[in-house]
């Protein structure tokens, strides 16, 4: 510990003052260079081939959280309980009194965090502690930070480390300042929180502290750094976006990069799939869960795609160029893979591969798994005999994912993905939107607006109804408040009028269940046009004005998609009827959720689309407030009454 305070006295970094006293009073301090130190210590030594996480829990005794095995291609930990296995959406409160939207700890607990906080110090100086820096963020965006952690909690740690770049001592530059901190201790979900998932997030002047009182990474290690970032972008005026992408190349040698967003279970990971064949060669479209019929279509050969991002990416100014096209980097270390659609060996060969024989050690969660085995990703831990566990997850370095692409790319089409319920004409649903819908500008907006979570998310603790994850889909992890996003999210879409957005849907498509096949078809299509557009006779106003442009026909290689995949109204098991009292679902629930947005703050454009959506608009009149094309110079100042 002294040697460690010398050595950042040396480089001229001040380690916080509540830090300081918590390291030089704890039990036991541990410092961490590597991951690989880190990997060690997750069994409590490389020796160990099995280790239990557990605590004693004052009126509960001696509590495991979770078993951890060493496995030739990592680490594989399990949590006891099926709960603590999925983020608990309403895990985040706010413990200062800066500007937010988000629930007060002093108003969720009836008190003020200070006490709690007290509590926390004096418990982790109890224990023996794993200490280490990591850069919040990646490309030299982001700021520095410190994580303190029970040393028995060592795969947490390795979790964190790998999400979020480690920084070793010799890592450290001359005068950095440390911007947030994790403090871990689980034990707390138990003596104060009924045994749920809680994080604290403490905005001080200089620091961003997070508290986590659990120990699945992601409300934490993941979506708490997440808030980290989104409030330092608050500060800055730029948005890290919830996303995916990837640069995809034809057959043809187009180029082609998407930017996937979307609530939780919308697709992101996916973005990064292969299109799987049947046996015989073709893809299957999907199957209709009335009449049992499938649709296939050949397909020659599929589209080549290098990743970009799998879940976080940088919209920062100095990635940007003025030339109308949106400029994303990656924003994590890392990746956290959701690996629930693999079931089987051959389900995705290239991320199996990647996963059996990787360059160093993986961190797998939910992964039924035996010390000194192979850990398969589609070897999923049950919840209760017989369930599955929705959210088997592996946190992968990029360095070692396959063509991964380091350097900032332009947006050429940025999808929005809905998970979409099955739809009939006796149960209609919002499962209305067709394989893939153009959107114009103002309703991009919006849809970000209302990130709709979606129909049964494997991701989240959830009842599994339409729920809005809000602005931009990142808002259950941001501090402040909803309408500054808002007004940013705006300003992005008008400021890059070159890149195009789409609707699509996974899941089903009406009676058709199609899993995530719409946006990999939609990546194959647009990456085969590039640059040329769509007949003017080939799309048409959506039926629900929501949906923007509904597509006339679609054919992929000589494959033609059918018309009712297209526009669900089509489907004799939908009918008009169906599909309307499924939009009119859908309005309603956009209704509700936009009428939060009209505050003082909200940018007069805002509220003229807002007020549109509010008075049934048209598409036309949408396109009236924002129109589809700009010169490529256009600015969001330009526009009336802003």
């Amino acid at each position: 510990m002294k040697d460690l305070i010398e050595v950042l006295n040396g480089k001229g970094i001040a380690l916080p003052e509540n830090i300081s006293t918590l390291l030089k009073e704890a039990k036991s301090v541990s410092f961490f260079n590597t991951t690989e130190e880190l990997a060690d210590a997750a069994t409590n030594g490389k020796e160990n081939l099995e280790f239990e996480v557990k605590y004693d829990v004052p009126g509960k005794g001696e509590y495991t959280e979770a078993v951890v095995h060493r496995v030739k291609n990592g680490i594989s930990a399990n949590y006891t309980e099926a709960y603590m296995r999925r983020r608990d959406p309403g895990t985040m409160v706010i413990a200062d009194d800066k500007p937010t939207d988000k629930v007060t700890y002093n108003e969720k607990f009836g008190e003020d965090f200070s006490k709690l906080q007290g509590e926390t110090f004096e418990w982790l100086k109890s224990q023996d502690l794993a200490v280490f820096f990591y850069f919040a963020g990646r490309a030299g965006i982001g700021s520095l930070g410190m994580a303190i952690a029970p040393a028995n909690a060592g795969f947490f740690a390795l979790g964190l480390s790998m999400l979020q770049e480690m920084k070793s001592l010799e890592d450290l530059e001359a005068g950095m300042e440390i911007k947030s901190t994790i403090f871990v201790a689980p034990v707390f979900r138990h003596t104060h929180f009924d045994g749920k998932q809680v994080v604290v997030h403490n905005r001080t002047e200089n620091v961003h502290e997070l508290y986590s009182y659990n120990l699945y990474p992601g409300p934490s290690a993941k979506k708490g750094v997440y808030g980290v970032l989104l409030t330092q972008g608050e500060k800055e005026g730029w948005i890290t976006a919830h996303c995916s992408a990837v640069e995809a190349i034809s057959p043809y040698d187009n180029i082609t990069t998407f930017m996937h967003e979307g609530a939780s279970g919308g697709g992101k990971s996916e973005m990064h799939q292969h299109i799987l064949r049947e046996p015989e060669g073709g893809v299957l479209l999907g199957k209709n869960t009335v009449t049992g019929k499938s649709e296939h279509i050949n397909l020659p050969k599929s589209c080549a795609f290098r990743p970009v991002a799998d879940d976080m990416a940088f919209c920062h100014p100095s990635v940007q160029e003025k030339d109308g096209k949106l400029r994303i980097v990656d924003a994590e270390n890392s990746w956290f893979v959701r690996v629930d659609s693999v079931t089987q060996y051959g389900d995705d060969p290239t991320l199996e591969k990647t996963c059996i024989t990787p360059k160093e050690p993986l961190l797998f969660l939910n992964i039924d798994t035996n010390p000194d085995s192979t850990a398969l990703i589609w070897d999923h831990i049950e919840d209760e005999p017989g369930k599955t566990c929705p959210n088997p997850r592996v946190v992968i370095p990029r360095k070692i994912m396959p063509n991964v692409i380091d350097r900032p790319v332009a947006v050429d089409i940025r999808s929005f993905g809905l998970r979409a319920p099955q739809c009939t004409a006796g149960e209609p649903s919002y499962g209305i939107a067709g394989m893939f819908h153009i959107l114009p500008p103002a309703l991009a907006w919006l849809w970000r607006l209302v990130a709709p979570r979606g129909h049964k998310n494997p991701s989240i603790v959830s009842d599994g109804s339409m729920q809005s994850e809000g602005v931009g889909s990142y808002w259950p992890f941001a501090t402040g408040k909803k309408v500054d996003h808002a007004n940013m999210l705006l300003k992005q879409i008008i400021d890059t009028p070159r890149t195009t957005f789409t609707l699509v849907p996974n899941q089903n498509i009406g009676v058709w269940k199609v899993g995530f096949k719409p946006q990999l078809l939609m990546r194959e299509y647009m990456t085969r046009r590039g640059a040329a557009k769509l007949r003017e006779d080939q799309y048409q106003d959506s039926r629900c004005p929501l949906l923007g442009y509904e597509l006339n026909y679609l054919t992929i290689e000589g494959s033609r998609i059918p018309e009712d995949l297209l526009k669900v109204y089509k489907q004799p098991e939908v009918g008009g009827d169906g599909y309307d009292a499924g939009a009119a679902e859908l309005t309603e629930f956009f209704k509700k959720e936009l009428k939060q947005y009209l505050q003082p703050e909200l940018s007069e454009t805002g509220r003229k689309i807002i007020e549109a959506c509010l008075n049934d608009a048209t598409i036309e009149e949408y396109n009236k407030i924002v129109p589809m094309s700009f010169e490529y110079d256009y600015s969001f100042k330009t526009i009336d009454n802003l």
